[in-house]
């Protein structure tokens, strides 16, 4: 790796590949921005170099302050989408209160959200996607992400082809993995320092927490129960409460295991920003049969897509798109509907030409964007 003197960083300096301070301690991931708070603590710590394989990003075809982020869930379409997912989010607000309060809550109320979260996959599944992904702009809460986990394990079992009632099952364990967080004192759960050897064991109890109120006080089948007390396990065994390995671990509960990752990864939280989908799915692949089974991973791949749907890529001929539906038998290669032109013209009305990557061998994407660079004028 090359090394690069702090004196030479600059704010806003994005590289292709990660910044590290040293042998083992990360700057900035790659296309992350360097930000003068980043170079204070450098100058505090006396660093003089740090290092990289990667090459400064130049400067992107400029896009009108925020108008991917106006773009981006602002169709009347996509704005009902939003307006469904609101409302199931208000239902799950108040099960998920009662739950907290120790009130009964009936299996059919959940039932009845999943019914209506599968009407809604069905008819607009692209789109609930990119709400995901980005349609969010605001912190993700537990019922967010609650749902957001809920959508994308469903759609890792419909590509395993799950018959319909474990399918069920799946979206449901999903949805409810983990309640039992909400049964652990708020100053624990919400804690921003380092936890306490006790702290972590109430943590990592959780999930057998799930277990009892999914399975007993709920009365949900018990694989949903095992599902969400086993989301937690690893694949390597390193994982709690029971330390379980391999396919000892049910699939729903690897499948889980995926989704609930990858969510954590693109949703905003207090102490920190989102990821995006590029950057959440290339640190996903680089589990390398840790954390994750490697089979459910790579259909979570075909799902998805390297770059998922709402995905904003740089074209290697200049132009800017926004990835529109993925490819699963070529993930690197998805359809993508033209934003901004190779001459810098944007394209307000969502009006921009479709490329079937898959079909134009010629074309290939360069690397992802980072919507954010659009609204502050981007960097390549």
């Amino acid at each position: 790796m090359k090394k690069i003197k702090v004196s030479d960083l600059r704010p806003g300096l994005r590289f292709d590949r990660p910044v590290y301070v040293d042998d083992e301690n990360l700057l900035v991931p790659e296309n992350v921005e360097i930000k003068q708070k980043d170079i204070d603590r450098l100058v505090k710590w006396r660093v003089a170099t740090v290092s990289t394989d990667g090459k400064p990003m130049k400067e992107l075809p400029s896009a009108k302050k925020n108008s991917f982020l106006r773009q981006a869930f602002s169709t009347p379409e996509q704005q009902a989408v939003m307006d469904a997912y609101s409302k199931l989010a208000a239902e799950m607000q108040d099960v998920f209160e009662r739950v907290t309060g120790q009130v009964s809550v009936r299996a059919a109320e959940v039932d009845d959200v999943v019914d209506r979260l599968f009407k809604l996959l069905e008819q607009k599944k692209n789109d609930v996607i990119q709400l995901i992904l980005y349609g969010l702009q605001g912190e993700s809460g537990f019922i967010e992400n609650a749902l957001n986990c809920a959508v994308l394990a469903t759609l890792v079992g419909q590509n395993l082809n799950m018959v319909q009632h474990k399918l069920l099952q799946l979206s449901t364990a999903a949805l409810l993995h983990d309640v039992g967080m909400l049964r652990i004192p708020a100053a624990v759960r919400n804690k921003r320092t380092e936890l306490t050897p006790e702290e972590i064991a109430v943590i990592q109890n959780h999930p057998t927490v799930s277990y009892k109120i999914i399975a007993k006080e709920m009365r949900f089948a018990e694989e949903i129960g095992v599902a969400a007390l086993q989301h937690q396990e690893r694949w390597d065994g390193a994982g709690y409460p029971r330390k379980l390995s391999g396919t000892n671990i049910i699939p729903q509960a690897r499948i889980i295991s995926v989704v609930d990752a990858f969510e954590a990864m693109v949703s905003k939280r207090p102490y920190r920003s989102s990821m995006i989908g590029y950057a959440a799915m290339r640190a996903i692949l680089s589990d390398n049969g840790r954390r994750f089974d490697p089979d459910i991973l790579k259909v979570f791949i075909r799902t998805m897509g390297i770059y998922p749907i709402g995905s904003v890529v740089l074209l290697k001929n200049g132009c800017i798109g926004r990835v529109i539906d993925v490819n699963p038998s070529s993930p690197l290669r998805p359809s993508v509907k033209i934003m901004i032109d190779e001459r810098g013209r944007e394209y307000q009305r969502d009006e921009g030409a479709v490329i079937d990557l898959a079909a134009d061998k010629e074309l290939f994407i360069a690397r992802a964007v980072d919507p954010k660079e659009l609204a502050d004028g981007v960097k390549k």
